[in-house]
């Protein structure tokens, strides 16, 4: 591989390789934690495997628009792969908040490389006239990730997400991605248990005989709605059986929300 004075340079590959796969698991790992999309680790991991699908771009002379495209391609499947898909707007704030780590990230490591090195080619290094050492990046970056994430949590909005898991009637648990709705104060009156609300598609085969039929009133509506009597609700490793699965038939709130929480979780389980 040559540099652009056409000078040769010595690539070490399997170094590259490495530190592509380091960098993007980091990246998926910060979106996960910011958006707070539960994804496991293993799920991240799968994702930085499709990442490193763009090391092969290193053997091709591709020019500036194709090799975007194929990148942004790539970043699709990789936020994908590790976060599934829920809606289209999901995958979009995936993508988003993953390209906007990079950037934070690759500008850092670029501030770096421009105080600290003689020469450099994007994140390819050398041989000789290498730039920083690469155990300061690998120390380094994910430091620079972690403050990141910290600031980013600053934002209240992602700070209401939860992974609730539900245990129905017939054993069945499930996981939902929540969010703490403090508008929502539905209550049955008479078993006096608070109303979570989920979309009925994701619910389980429902049984007549579980349910529940509760009033309700909100500004200038009022109505009825169907609630599924449960085993318990669990959120941050505490249980609680105080809880109704209000059945929702329309779409919930934006961001792959799963499952509207009430109120009294803050005082309950937060």
């Amino acid at each position: 591989m040559y540099n652009q004075d056409g000078e040769s340079m010595i690539v070490y590959l399997d170094l590259v390789f490495g530190l592509n796969l380091f960098f993007d698991f980091f990246l998926l790992f910060t979106v996960n934690n910011t958006l707070k999309r539960n994804a496991s680790l293993g799920r991240i991991f799968l994702g930085t495997l499709v990442g490193s699908i763009s090391f092969l771009f290193l053997f091709f002379s591709l020019n500036s628009f194709f090799l975007f495209f194929l990148k942004l391609l790539i970043s699709f499947f990789m936020c994908l792969t590790a976060f599934g898909f829920k809606d289209s707007k999901y995958v979009i704030q995936n993508m988003t908040y993953f390209y906007m780590t990079s950037v934070v990230l690759g500008g850092f490591l670029y501030f770096l490389n421009l105080e600290f090195s003689e020469s450099q080619m994007g994140l390819v290094f050398t041989y000789q006239n290498y730039s920083i050492p690469y155990l300061v990046l690998v120390i380094i970056s994910p430091v620079m990730l972690y403050i990141y994430y910290k600031e980013r949590k600053e934002i209240h909005h992602y700070e209401q997400f939860y992974s609730v898991i539900i245990t129905f009637l017939d054993g069945t648990q499930k996981t939902f991605h929540s969010y703490l709705d403090t508008g929502n104060k539905l209550k049955d009156p008479i078993t006096k248990k608070y109303i979570v609300l989920i979309k009925e598609q994701l619910l389980p085969k429902i049984d007549s005989h579980t349910l529940l039929y509760v009033p309700y009133h909100s500004l200038n509506h009022t109505g009825i709605i169907r609630c599924l009597r449960i085993e318990s609700l669990e959120l941050n490793e505490k249980k609680s059986k105080n809880y109704l699965v209000g059945i929702s038939e329309g779409d919930l709130l934006r961001d792959g929300v799963e499952c509207v929480l009430n109120s009294y979780c803050l005082e309950e389980l937060l």
